[in-house]
């Protein structure tokens, strides 16, 4: 059983505060992912976990113990780096029972659970080799191996992935993710890689400039954004904005949008607004509730899908879709129950 707990923590390095009043509840079992763009906090935050960085205010709580203080060693965890951190001079084996031998476990023990960590990653057939004689996939795996042969509390990865290609990484990821299931340990995982986070997650923690902006399971962060950062951070392509002055708004549910008027009975507009929809909400054709045209100026074609990019004055529109594009169209439409709405000062409505 692992619960984390951190209670107002801050962090600074010199004049620039990196967290600022962070709070958050880790609960046991939970695959839980940082995200967020670089220099928001999220690396510091997993080291102060670890022990590896000092916390200036605040408490961290594991299982209800105050860990502020406590030495690295003393934690319980094992962390993944994005270095892999291997020995170059120690084959697969060595840097697998590296750390169980510095723990004086016997060598029957140390065995057995090294053994099992390379059968759980599919690795046995690596452990006489070196890491110089390993593709990145093989080392990752070796540093994952290392991390599960301890049997820790948490596991830490700090963007483990970010150093092998697309293919691996998708690989990995599903690995990682069987990984979870079959152990059911706490895993922490830092990544600025929305695809990471959104298939990893038990839960997503986004965040921006040392605060956490939203906490949710992936489909809640991605469906219900709590504001205009989130909304633009998570989906690939981005979910479209639409600033609506308050010219635009005709009364209190009322809205010219496109150019047209339309109604929105739950809504009370007063001040200007922004208009959120996804690109894969977006439809080739005119058989929706809002309609418009935009001038398009790139298509990108994915095989499965195709993405629009295209512009409605000075509105760039992105459009995802799997439905053919007829000739020259230039005529889209959508329903207005997959829109959100963000009020002035860029909160959802």
């Amino acid at each position: 059983m692992a619960k984390i707990k951190f209670i107002n923590v801050e962090k600074s390095f010199g004049k620039n505060k990196v967290i600022k009043k962070f709070n958050l509840e880790i609960n046991d079992g939970e695959f839980t992912v940082l995200v967020g763009p670089s220099g928001c906090g999220k690396s510091t935050l997993l080291r102060m976990i670890s022990g590896l960085e000092k916390i200036d205010k605040g408490t961290i709580l594991l299982n209800k113990n105050i860990i502020n203080d406590l030495l690295p060693s003393k934690r319980d965890m094992a962390m993944v780096f994005q270095s892999y951190a291997l020995y170059p001079h120690m084959n697969v084996y060595e840097n697998m029972s590296f750390g169980l031998k510095m723990e004086k476990i016997s060598k029957n023990n140390i065995q057995k659970k090294v053994n099992q960590a390379a059968k759980i990653l599919k690795i046995k057939h690596l452990l006489d080799r070196k890491p110089g004689q390993l593709s990145g996939g093989q080392r990752q795996r070796v540093a994952i191996g290392r991390a599960i042969s301890r049997n820790p509390k948490i596991f830490l990865f700090d963007e483990p992935l970010s150093n092998l290609d697309a293919a691996l990484r998708s690989e990995m990821r599903v690995e990682i993710s069987k990984l979870h299931k079959k152990i059911k340990t706490n895993m922490i995982y830092v990544t600025h890689d929305q695809v990471e986070a959104m298939t990893l997650a038990d839960k997503m923690v986004i965040l921006n400039e040392g605060r956490i902006e939203q906490v949710g399971s992936p489909d809640e962060i991605y469906n219900f954004p709590n504001n205009l950062f989130v909304a633009e951070f998570i989906g690939t392509p981005k979910m479209n904005i639409i600033k609506i002055n308050k010219s635009n708004i005709i009364n209190n549910n009322t809205l010219r949008i496109f150019g047209k008027e339309y109604e929105f009975k739950n809504y009370k507009f007063s001040n200007e607004i922004y208009l959120g929809i996804r690109p894969e909400h977006i439809h080739p054709n005119l058989k929706h509730e809002i309609q418009f045209n935009i001038n398009i100026d790139l298509i990108e074609n994915l095989g499965s899908d195709k993405i629009i990019y295209g512009l409605f004055k000075d509105n760039e529109i992105r459009i995802r879709t799997s439905e053919d594009l007829p000739q020259n169209n230039t005529s889209f439409s959508f329903n207005k129950d997959k829109i959100v709405f963000f009020d002035n000062k860029k909160n959802k409505i």
